[in-house]
């Protein structure tokens, strides 16, 4: 049967920045940026929504000075990832 996608992972942007951080250990905000070609501010809105829900975790350090904002996937993360993409394969392949 078809069960409901979760609405935080259904946003094109927001999936974009969980399926970079499933492929690394860490990233920043300014890979994050150029990955999925968003403005600051609308990235900086989806990466609030993300961690709000559990599902990054966002460090912020300096660098040389700099302000840098890195990113990583948390457990609960990986595992709305998983459930979404199985979720959304039995809307392709429904049994």
């Amino acid at each position: 049967m078809f069960k409901d996608l979760d609405p935080i992972l259904h946003s094109q942007l927001r999936l974009s920045i969980v399926s970079i951080l499933m492929s690394v250990e860490e990233a920043n905000f300014s890979y994050i940026k150029d990955e999925t070609q968003a403005t600051s501010g609308n990235l900086s809105i989806q990466i609030k929504k993300l961690q709000e829900a559990g599902y990054i975790k966002v460090k912020k350090s300096f660098v040389n000075n700099y302000p840098n904002t890195s990113l990583s996937i948390t457990r609960k993360g990986i595992e709305a990832f998983e459930n979404y993409v199985n979720n959304l394969k039995n809307y392709i392949h429904p049994k």
